[in-house]
């Protein structure tokens, strides 16, 4: 697994953007099966940062239903990681 694939895209809504501003942690959406080291050096490689800590959660499969079928989404995990004073990823810049 390279570090592209487990880093899947960013998050932003409204609480990422209020965690980001306030205390530089930027919200991420990762591969399931993806570690907090793994995430750390993906993060740090990719966007030339230094991290200092990373929080990870899942989100657990939910059942739905369209008219008779029943299906589950997929498992989703997000991690929250933090940076080092002085760094910043300018993918997430201010409008």
């Amino acid at each position: 697994m390279t570090v592209y694939d487990i880093i899947k895209k960013p998050v932003v809504t409204e609480k990422s953007e209020a965690l980001r501003r306030e205390y530089n942690k930027y919200t991420f959406e990762v591969h399931p099966k993806a570690n907090k080291i793994e995430i750390k050096k993906a993060v740090e490689t990719i966007f030339n940062v230094k991290v200092e800590s990373v929080s990870t959660m899942n989100k657990k499969p939910i059942v739905k239903r369209h008219g008779m079928k029943l299906y589950k989404t997929q498992l989703k995990k997000k991690a929250i990681v933090k940076l080092a004073s002085g760094n910043t990823i300018t993918l997430f810049k201010e409008v």
